[in-house]
């Protein structure tokens, strides 16, 4: 794709297909359906195409007495590139063999299976998971992990890709998965267009802890906190001190680096990092400017820092980064 901020799709569209049943988890298909179903005009070119299939007799009852049937055939799935599995209707729920068969004949030929939250249990139980890298709601990591030791789990991430197998935890990391595809298929500014559209912040990182035992902040700190980080999403090449920002949420520096930890699970200095290192992403996949210039920009002190701190945080440099995902 050119760079620039062209939302020029040349690639071909890839065929996904949701995969629907009893006891279908409606909001987590919906996330499927939002994401690779909708028609989205505001990006040129052929998108995903976008089927449900049902393998089971219908019509079915989706989770809260929805009753639906899908329009999607054996053939849609047999053709799929992404088949994606919501969560599973109950973790000791059998898996038919007719779902299991067709995963793994969609794997032997190459596609790539997804699953989200306990969707997990389906790919298990296809037999796709020996020796692979997955994850799931943390709430089921102890049952999986007991009834699947062959998997790899990694229990403090929001998604695992390990290539043609991906995995989410909870719903919400369903969409961060979604939007990952998106982004591996069609980068950066296809998926935060996509984002956008559905009014979220365009990516979290697989990595990023699914669960942080913490109290809630009270409402209006919380709003009081937004404020502070939204002007650091807007100014993240100006340096921000502890003190000014308690100044800018009306808080003392102690209160604010409480309240800030409890908010957003990290300290003020780890999260700007973080922040700058996101942004510096996203300006090398979809700009020409230097590491020097990019690096100034997200407001980070040298090249060197930069290249630190990304090594340190995505296991590569910006320069061997730019040239894998560069649009």
């Amino acid at each position: 794709m050119p760079k620039g901020n062209s939302n020029v799709i040349k690639e071909a569209h890839k065929k996904v297909v949701a995969l629907a049943y009893s006891g279908l988890c409606v909001f987590e298909f919906g996330i499927v359906s939002e994401i690779f179903g909708l028609n989205r005009p505001e990006i040129k070119g052929p998108w995903y195409s976008f089927q449900t299939v049902a393998l089971e007799a219908g019509p079915l009852q989706a989770a809260g007495g929805l009753e639906f049937t899908a329009s999607g055939s054996l053939s849609d799935l047999e053709q799929a590139e992404i088949i994606i599995i919501p969560g599973w209707r109950g973790k000791d729920e059998a898996v038919p063999h007719i779902i299991c068969r067709a995963l793994q004949g969609a794997h032997e030929r190459g596609a790539r299976i997804v699953s989200i939250c306990s969707g997990i249990y389906v790919l298990a139980a296809a037999g796709l998971l020996g020796g692979r890298k997955v994850t799931t709601h943390w709430k089921y990591l102890h049952d999986f992990g007991e009834k699947y030791p062959q998997a790899i789990l990694e229990p403090d991430s929001i998604y695992v890709d390990d290539e043609d197998i991906m995995t989410s935890a909870g719903s919400s990391a369903g969409i961060d998965l979604c939007l990952h595809i998106v982004r591996k298929d069609y980068g950066a500014k296809i998926a935060n267009s996509v984002a956008r559209r559905l009014v979220m912040h365009a990516h979290r990182q697989g990595g990023q802890t699914q669960y942080i035992e913490q109290p809630v902040p009270e409402e209006k700190e919380a709003h009081r906190l937004s404020g502070a980080l939204d002007h650091i999403r807007s100014n993240l090449g100006e340096t921000h001190s502890i003190s000014d920002l308690a100044n800018l949420s009306g808080m003392s520096s102690r209160s604010f680096q409480r309240k800030f930890n409890t908010l957003t699970g990290m300290p003020v200095g780890r999260w700007i990092i973080q922040e700058r290192l996101m942004q510096a992403r996203t300006l090398l996949e979809t700009s020409e400017a230097s590491i020097d210039d990019i690096a100034h920009a997200v407001g980070v002190p040298n090249v060197e820092g930069l290249r630190y701190h990304f090594r340190n945080h995505f296991g590569v440099s910006p320069g061997q980064y730019r040239k894998r995902f560069s649009v």
